[in-house]
């Protein structure tokens, strides 16, 4: 039996009309007073941009099915002292990946064409956004003026004596510090945070206790993984930061998540 493995290409006329019925379909899920939310040009801007799994039907389906990382995720009752983080890549990744934004699938981003891997598990914050209260933030602290959030959820880096052997999944953390990076004129912080018990890691609870050689492997990787010959390096980082600090721009990014998607805040409260 033959198999057509050829892709039909949706065209914006028809994703328009897939978005018409998704929310005609949200109405037989939702009470009354809230479907005046599902007709601002907002929420169908929300449905379009691909958080999709992010409203009641997704959400029901989620009993079922996985969630998405970003968004179907929660990132702890306890944040910002501990927080759960979503985890794409290992030290032994020789390739780069990232989640599609879309479907929460990991994605191979490019390949490590260099030396330079990464030195300990890095990934993200679900349901954070790093959006104008993180980018204000890193102006105040830096000095810099104009700098925006990097409209990506925030990147964690977690420390620990043991050797995961892929990504693709969750683990609960503490941070303990972080990196303020800019990348251009984007805010692009980077939270340094440690395995919750480790024999190794856990007892630290400030990165201005870690020792210098970790945090400065740590800061070699962030400034020279994107670096390409005869190109000029623009990311920069400004500063080290300690636990409070790192609290704050955690805050922030699951303020600027809530401000960015908060017609899925309001929906979901309801479900």
């Amino acid at each position: 039996m033959s198999v057509n493995t050829h892709s039909h290409q949706i065209s914006a006329k028809e994703k328009d009309f897939w978005v018409d019925i998704y929310i005609v379909l949200l109405h037989l899920f939702i009470p009354n007073e809230l479907r005046s939310l599902c007709q601002n040009d907002t929420f169908k801007e929300t449905l379009t941009m691909g958080n999709k799994l992010n409203d009641p039907i997704a959400r029901l389906m989620g009993l079922r099915y996985k969630s998405h990382p970003w968004h179907g995720l929660d990132i702890g009752d306890n944040a910002p002292e501990s927080v759960m983080a979503f985890i794409e890549m290992v030290p032994t990744d020789t390739v780069k990946y990232e989640v599609d934004k879309i479907s929460g699938y990991l994605k191979i981003d490019r390949p490590q064409k260099y030396s330079n891997v990464v030195p300990a598990l890095y990934g993200f914050l679900p349901q954070t956004y790093c959006g104008d209260s993180v980018g204000e933030y890193c102006s105040e602290q830096s000095g810099k003026p104009g700098i925006k959030g990097d409209a990506d959820p925030l990147d964690i880096c977690i420390l620990t004596e043991k050797s995961i052997s892929h990504g693709d999944i969750i683990a609960e953390v503490r941070p303990i510090g972080g990196f303020r990076m800019i990348d251009g004129n984007e805010a692009d912080d980077k939270i340094i945070a440690v395995l919750i018990n480790d024999a190794t890691y856990g007892q630290f609870t400030d990165i201005k206790c870690m020792p210098d050689v970790i945090v400065d492997r740590l800061k070699h990787y962030f400034l020279t993984y994107k670096d390409m010959p005869g190109l000029d390096r623009q990311a920069e980082i400004t500063h080290t930061y300690g636990v409070e600090e790192a609290h704050e721009v955690i805050s922030r990014s699951m303020n600027d998540y809530k401000t960015r998607f908060e017609n899925l805040e309001d929906i979901l409260k309801h479900v």
